[in-house]
């Protein structure tokens, strides 16, 4: 069961933790590059802004985006942007997102998604956290990995797992956290063949699922680390 009023609460509390960090910044370092490839961190910043719009068109059933293109351009007109007008756009928007998202509604509707993915509506609080924590982490200013909540980081473990099971470009794969959540194990990737064990702490598999590590932390009994498809 997905509890959409917890996930909005951590949303608020990311946002917030975002926003002072963001606050810290000049112009300077707005135009430097992120952690993302072709990203500046004010592109990362427009794409926050934006996908928050976004979650508004799709909980007031709406596409998600006009068009692909149509996304692209909008992140690269607003990359730009003066860190005054980043961080005001970001925090307009984001107040937006809650401000939909506490309307009284059918939490156990079908939405959709970009290219076609449809999830629960209960699950849209859920893929902002994702948003806002992961990019805050690109944005390479002192927020990393590690410093992401256990909770968030389990629950996104869970989510990559689901997305990438039965997929054929994924080989079967057992995964184990060790440390902080030691002991719990999750099975992904393709439904047959024996499953290559990956074992390393939360952070470390989380990253690597996310493409946001090499898994340079992880263990694998000796076999390759396998390759995987972007998100």
């Amino acid at each position: 069961m997905i509890d959409h009023v917890h996930d909005l609460a951590a949303v608020r509390e990311a946002t917030d933790r975002l926003l002072s960090a963001i606050g810290d910044l000049d112009n300077a370092a707005v135009a430097e590059p992120s952690r993302l490839p072709g990203w500046t961190r004010g592109h990362v910043l427009a794409h926050l802004a934006r996908n928050a719009d976004a979650l508004v068109n799709v909980l007031e059933g709406r596409p998600m985006y006009v068009s692909g293109e149509a996304r692209d351009a909008d992140i690269e007109r607003d990359a730009p942007r003066p860190l005054e007008v980043q961080l005001a756009d970001l925090r307009d928007s984001s107040a937006r997102f809650l401000r939909t998202a506490d309307v009284p509604a059918d939490w156990s509707r079908t939405i959709e998604m970009r290219n076609g993915v449809t999830d629960s509506a209960a699950r849209v609080p859920f893929r902002r956290l994702i948003e806002v924590e992961l990019h805050h982490v690109d944005l390479g200013i002192g927020y990393e990995l590690t410093d992401l909540p256990e909770e968030f980081t389990a629950r996104e473990i869970d989510f990559l797992s689901e997305r990438f099971t039965g997929n054929p470009g994924v080989p079967a794969l057992r995964l184990k956290a060790t440390g902080g959540n030691g002991g719990k194990q999750w099975s992904t990737g393709r439904l047959e063949g024996e499953p290559v064990s990956v074992s390393g702490p939360p952070a470390a598999l989380m990253g690597w699922l996310a493409g946001r590590c090499d898994g340079s932390d992880l263990e694998t009994g000796g076999a390759p680390l396998p390759a995987l498809p972007p998100l």
